[in-house]
Parts: C-alpha cells; sequence; structure tokens
C-alpha cells in the first residue's frame, strides 16, 4: 500500500525526532525553531531550509514552541524512491538521497505557497480511495522534486559556513525580486559588491550552473507562468518582464522555451 511508503508530517511538536522506519526523509524547516541536529551536529539559523536525509541519519528537530507548524516532513520508503517516474527527473535524486553528505538548500523566494500547496495536496490524496491515486501521488512526488531542483538547485551539497553558499542564496534571493529590472550579471554583482567573475565562480562552484543560466532559467518560468496562466497579451507581458520589445520577447521564447508566446499558449 502506498500508504505505507509515503508519509507527511507537519512540524509542531516541541522535539520531533526520526520515526522507525528505513524512510529518507525530506525536511522543510519554515521557521520557529531552534535548529535540527543530525548525527550530532547542530544547524542553526536553517528558516526556509530544505534538508534532504537518507535513512542512516539520525535527526531530531528542536522547535522553540508549539504554537503553530514550523514546516513539514515528507518520508518516502525505498520502493517510491526506485519508481520510473522519479528515475526520469533531470537530477538524480536517488544519488543525492544515498548520499553521506547533508544536502541542504533555501527555497527562493516565493516558491514556498507552492511546495507547500503540493504537500498538502498528497498529505489529502493519501487519506482518500480515489481512483488512480497512486498514479496522482506519484505526479506530485515528481512535481515536488522538479520543483525543488529548479528552485533550490539540490544538486551540490551546500557546507554548513560556506561564504560562496551565502553569496550564492543572496544572489537568488536578489534575482527573485529584481529579475524584471536587472537581466545582466553585473547588476547583480555590483549590488552584491563583488566582481562579476567571483560571482560566476561562486555560482559554479555551489550549483554547477552559470549566474547567467539562473537569470534565464527565472524568466523561463515567469513567461511560461504567464502566458499559460494569465490573460494578459504577449506585449504586456514582454514589458511586465523587463523586454525591450514584444519582438526581443518572442525572440527569448523561441530559444529558450522552443515555441513563440503565440504557439506556446497553443499547447
Amino acid at each position: 500500500m502506498i500508504n505505507d511508503q509515503i508519509k507527511i508530517s507537519k512540524i509542531v511538536q516541541s522535539r520531533h525526532i526520526k520515526p522507525q522506519g528505513n524512510y529518507y526523509s525530506i525536511i522543510w524547516i519554515r521557521g520557529a525553531v531552534k535548529g535540527i541536529l543530525i548525527n550530532k551536529v547542530l544547524y542553526e539559523n536553517i528558516a526556509n531550509t530544505m534538508f534532504f536525509l537518507n535513512p542512516s541519519f539520525e535527526w531530531e528537530i528542536i522547535k522553540e514552541n508549539e504554537a503553530q507548524s514550523s514546516g513539514y516532513i515528507m518520508y518516502l520508503s525505498d520502493p517510491i524512491m526506485n519508481q520510473p517516474v522519479l528515475s526520469r527527473l533531470e537530477i538524480n535524486v536517488v544519488r543525492i538521497l544515498h548520499s553521506d553528505t547533508v544536502h541542504r538548500a533555501q527555497l527562493a523566494p516565493g516558491i514556498e505557497i507552492r511546495v507547500q500547496a503540493v504537500l498538502e495536496m498528497l498529505d489529502e490524496l493519501l487519506t482518500t480511495n480515489l481512483n488512480h491515486k497512486e498514479d496522482a501521488i506519484m505526479g506530485l512526488v515528481n512535481t515536488f522534486f522538479v520543483y525543488c531542483d529548479g528552485q533550490c538547485n539540490i544538486k551540490s551539497p551546500i557546507s554548513k559556513h560556506s561564504s560562496k553558499a551565502t553569496l550564492v542564496y543572496k544572489f537568488k534571493r536578489l534575482l527573485s525580486e529584481n529579475v524584471t529590472e536587472l537581466q545582466k550579471v553585473n547588476d547583480y554583482s555590483d549590488r552584491l559588491n563583488v566582481s562579476s567573475t567571483y560571482l560566476n565562480e561562486s555560482i559554479r562552484e555551489v550549483l554547477g550552473v552559470s549566474a547567467k543560466s539562473l537569470i534565464i532559467e527565472q524568466l523561463v518560468m515567469r513567461s511560461r507562468h504567464a502566458l499559460k496562466f494569465t490573460d494578459k497579451s504577449s506585449k504586456e507581458i514582454a514589458y511586465e518582464l523587463g523586454f525591450s520589445s514584444p519582438e526581443y520577447f518572442t525572440a527569448f521564447c523561441k530559444k529558450h522555451i522552443g515555441y513563440s508566446p503565440l504557439e506556446y499558449r497553443k499547447l
């Protein structure tokens, strides 16, 4: 039964300890915790952080109080992690969750509500007897990891005291808040008081991609969302996203999405 292989739990208790069983743990700390103890190492200042832990890790979440939920935990069994739908992800999730490294990543600003929605839908589905329930659940698990890949960049571990990781997080936060106005790497390096060379070096070391590719990724994601879920004209979308002209927006979509705005809306 899939109900025995996936569990969703809110972080409410003052001390939350890893349960019995051979489960992988994906822990999203939203806030209001003193820290998480992983194999006797205490991680603090972890608001809005996602942890990806295999069954070999011993961990305990230490909350400040029980007045509110501080996040969610998703437990996944081996059979779930070995499902073909997950093996087709761009990232090798199974490799990450089998690693002996503590993988942690910051959620990009604005993505929290979507991640929470996926987890809440999973939690609801697990208690139903709907037809095709298992397919729907695996689709949501896949969606969760796709979001994590695109918004958390879990490809590489981020060390606890890495100054470059801190810089990368500041860049991603700045990018999320300003991508419609700032679309050059130099714009961000100037704001962060570092050279564009050092910013690119840090991003490549931590995430394995360039700063420019992350800027493009944000614009692609916002372009797709606006084209699919709003009634705005492509001209309106182009100017709202900071493109200099509708023609440039069309060229951008053809290059990075594979379709013109009109073609993409017809899919």
